[in-house]
């Protein structure tokens, strides 16, 4: 098999939320979305064995699922020797097989942009940033600007850029769109890797502020239970209890302020993998208050009143996110071997539900 131009993914194999343009595919192309671009061109070798193309596809175009595969396939995004082709469609020797997307080919270049920080704290070495809810952290296939790396390459200069030649300059983790809350950026390449290094070991002090569903049975708990991409859909995190599958992930919770029906949290991260805590408290029976992603979106515990859907309804409109605010990242500072924690106040949307679910309870019905 011989693959004839790939420029595919700008970000590393191993990074929990890479996915392949592929996963936005889902309808066929119109005639507004213009001409498609190239995304891979492969020739099958003359010894290549009669095998499905979706399956052959798969093995071979990094982090795409044979399900947006057969999609691809069947919208006609895949073509073997310049025809379209069903999704069981069997290679043969020499086929020559292409995959065009709506989508343009992407490579490393940053578009520098104007767009305000909210800096916490600033020093030679160091950045703490205040990332409000809806700003993408870095460039990726559907946000290709309007990112908070687009506004570092614009307000700093020679960030570092770690394993990735340019596409994340100075980042060392990061936090979900809907998710608001603190990072630390690296201004040095000792410093990235010194941070890196703290994540790794799991050092860092991260704390945040969960409104979910319900009310858990204990005041304080400890969900150990592993993280692992679904295997149709890969931007949805699942908890597996065999531990075999996926990856070791550890929340740590506490009750602030219970609600009734929801319940204001403080979630401790021991690791760091993909929507962690928004897949397990999925997983413990308590999604993220107005989380679409893990069933969050809906009236989960109340009463069946038609004020009480209205009210929630107000809520939804209030914070159309997931209820999750990063509110305290403590960490080791790279240069000066001190330890340094910053707290980033709840935003003014999550504020307004809590402060919209405490009134509700001081003067309507009662559980």
């Amino acid at each position: 098999m011989k693959e004839i131009n790939t420029p595919f993914a700008a970000v590393d194999d191993d990074d929990d939320d890479v996915i392949s343009p592929l996963e936005a595919i889902s309808a066929p192309p119109t005639e507004q979305e213009g001409e498609l671009h190239l995304h891979h061109h492969i020739v099958a070798d003359k010894g290549q064995g009669p095998i499905r193309i979706d399956k052959f596809l798969t093995d071979r175009i990094a982090h795409a699922t044979r399900t947006k595969i057969q999609e691809a396939c069947d919208n006609g995004y895949v073509t073997v020797n310049g025809n379209t082709i069903k999704n069981n469609y069997r290679i043969q020797p020499g086929d020559d097989i292409q995959v065009n997307l709506p989508e343009p080919v992407r490579h490393n270049e940053i578009i520098a942009q104007d767009i305000p920080l909210d800096i916490v704290y600033e020093d030679d070495t160091v950045l703490v940033i205040n990332k409000p809810a809806g700003m993408v952290v870095h460039p990726a296939y559907g946000n290709w600007d309007g990112t908070l790396v687009n506004a570092l390459v614009w307000h700093f200069q020679n960030l570092p850029t770690g394993r990735n030649g340019n596409i994340r300059p100075g980042l060392v983790h990061r936090i979900d769109k809907d998710t608001s809350g603190l990072l630390v950026i690296a201004k040095t390449e000792a410093a990235m890797t010194h941070l890196a290094n703290q994540f790794f070991h799991h050092t860092i002090s991260r704390e945040y502020f969960a409104m979910v569903w319900g009310v858990p049975k204990q005041d304080k708990g400890t969900i150990n239970v592993n993280l692992g991409r679904h295997p149709r859909d890969r931007k949805i995190t699942l908890a597996f209890e065999d531990t075999t599958i996926g990856k070791h992930a550890v929340t740590h919770y506490e009750v602030i302020k219970s609600l009734h029906y929801v319940t204001l949290l403080a979630c401790r991260l021991e690791t760091g993998r993909t929507h962690q805590i928004r897949a397990h408290m999925r997983y413990l029976g308590h999604p993220l208050f107005n989380d679409a992603m893990y069933g969050g979106d809906k009236i989960l515990k109340g009463t069946t009143f038609t004020r009480y859907r209205q009210f929630i309804d107000n809520c939804f409109k209030i914070i159309p996110r997931q209820a999750l605010h990063a509110r305290l990242l403590g960490f080791i500072h790279p240069a000066t071997g001190e330890y340094m924690e910053f707290e980033a106040p709840l935003p003014s949307d999550f504020q307004q539900l809590l402060e919209k679910w405490e009134h509700y309870l001081a003067y309507n019905e009662q559980p």
